[in-house]
């Protein structure tokens, strides 16, 4: 999960049946009538993507009048589980599933888990195939991230403000009605739906980062639906918008400092000194980028925020720090290009010009609905004073993310709350001590909240564990959702 500042025990029951075999679960006596048709749909999975299987799912756009519009959901499988199926989240809000099982199936989940599950992909309402929240061009989306903000002065923030509620309205007449009903407990009660299409008793539900709120406000939601399920790098539902960036502006602090140690101990680190002073290092960069914004190869002109975006990808994963000392070298020297290109990659721009998803403005949407958020000029300077003060080198471009919502066409839907899932099945929370989005103290708020969790921590850095961490991570994993065999409370990876 990016910031939302201004940057953008065992399972009682049987096994689950087989998928494919058009079968349904008699729901009458739990589903409202007037929802019985969505979960009665015969759905036609073919084949698609050169291996794989798809089909559109019907869901009410609205579950207040569920008699009214209806979007379709984008579905993805794999085939030839024989233990059933096992509905995946990449995380965002905004990330597809779908792209996830299309495109790198193999690498986040491992041969034994697809030996014996059909891999569920699919890409929540709003997100790119399924009623996608649209509102900029490409051209739109370049400029846009070429766009600096005084964040010092209140004009600074007058302006961003005014540039938001355009594109807040913007966002409104492309998308239509689906805007206002994109929210994580719409999207939960669609994975009910998923579930009973997929011919399920019970949700077996695999969810990293973001995809950990979706899967806990499910399980709040349909306790006793809740098959295996684990949470990847996890949220804390009970935390607003404020303490969420708070929490992912220490966490990314943190892990610069990791990679700092890690750079300097091998060749060509570009940042000299201790700890402390190669990180100054970086805090002088950030602000000459901030002060005359540079320019790169292609033309485009790379603001601090957008400097910044490059900078903080590679921190989610530690396989990638060597691409981020290339790209710091390069920077330091006057060539941002390289920083740029990790932005691209983070905003899902191709080289050509195109971009691929819609992550940003999804992203956006959800948590417009999901959280209130203050966007009163004084409180948002109290909010980012107290950003700046756990994290001196980000802080700062993470703050002010109420005027993005401030004039939002819908209001939010959600308070944050505490879950507790009273009466799931046990449910495996994952922390990784070193994670800069999801910090671990998240995840241990998590597994305290639910009635039948297990907390597995993994000793390490980036962002989430499965299946990167190390083979006791997956063991606990796959042995969980195979063989049903429920890690220890307080298993140490």
């Amino acid at each position: 999960m990016a910031g939302i500042g201004a940057l953008a025990a065992l399972l009682a029951g049987c096994a689950a049946p087989a998928p494919g075999n058009g079968t349904k679960t008699d729901l009458s006596a739990e589903v409202a009538q007037e929802l019985r048709p969505y979960y009665d749909q015969q759905v036609d999975w073919e084949r698609c993507e050169g291996r794989f299987q798809c089909a559109q799912v019907e869901v009410p756009l609205d579950y207040a009048e569920p008699g009214g519009e209806r979007i379709k959901i984008a579905t993805i499988r794999t085939t030839g589980g024989s233990e059933g199926s096992i509905l995946v989240n990449p995380g965002g809000p905004g990330a597809s599933g779908y792209d996830l099982v299309r495109d790198g199936v193999e690498m986040q989940t491992t041969d034994k888990l697809r030996g014996s599950y059909n891999i569920v992909g699919f890409d929540p309402r709003g997100i790119k195939r399924s009623a996608p929240v649209t509102c900029l061009t490409d051209e739109e989306r370049d400029a846009a991230r070429q766009v600096d903000y005084d964040i010092d002065t209140d004009e600074g923030i007058a302006e961003a403000v005014e540039d938001a509620a355009e594109l807040a309205a913007k966002c409104a007449r492309k998308t239509g009605p689906v805007l206002g009903h994109v929210d994580t407990l719409s999207a939960a009660r669609d994975m009910d739906i998923l579930r009973a299409v997929l011919g399920e008793d019970r949700l077996d539900y695999l969810g990293w980062s973001y995809g950990t709120f979706l899967g806990a406000q499910y399980a709040e939601l349909f306790p006793k639906r809740v098959g295996r399920m684990v949470l990847d790098g996890a949220m804390d539902p009970a935390l607003g918008g404020h303490e969420l960036t708070l929490g992912q502006a220490a966490g990314f602090e943190q892990a610069l400092r990791s990679y700092v140690e890690s750079c300097q101990a091998g060749p060509g680190c570009p940042l000299t000194g201790t700890v402390d002073e190669a990180v100054g290092q970086v805090r002088q960069l950030l602000k000459a980028v901030e002060e005359s914004p540079m320019t790169a190869d292609d033309g485009r002109l790379v603001p601090v925020n957008t400097f910044v975006s490059g900078l903080i990808t590679p921190l989610y994963d530690d396989k990638y720090w060597p691409t981020l000392t290339s790209a710091l070298s390069s920077a330091l020297q006057g060539d941002p290009s390289p920083m740029l290109w990790l932005a691209d990659a983070s905003a899902q721009r191709h080289e050509n010009g195109n971009y691929t998803g819609n992550t940003t403005f999804a992203f956006t949407a959800v948590n417009c609905l999901d959280y209130p958020m203050a966007s009163d000029l004084p409180t948002m300077r109290k909010e980012a004073a107290e950003l700046e003060k756990v994290s001196p080198t980000f802080g700062r471009y993470l703050a002010y993310g109420g005027t993005t919502c401030q004039n939002w066409p819908h209001e939010p839907v959600r308070k944050p709350a505490p879950v507790s899932a009273e009466g799931a099945g046990p449910i495996v929370v994952i922390g990784t001590t070193g994670d800069p989005a999801t910090p671990y103290a998240w995840a241990e708020s998590l597994a305290g909240q639910l009635s039948s969790a297990s907390l597995v921590t993994f000793k390490g850095e980036g962002h989430t564990a499965y299946p990167r961490g190390n083979s006791c991570v997956q063991d606990a994993v796959d042995s969980y959702f195979v063989d049903g065999t429920v890690p220890a409370d307080g298993t140490t990876c």
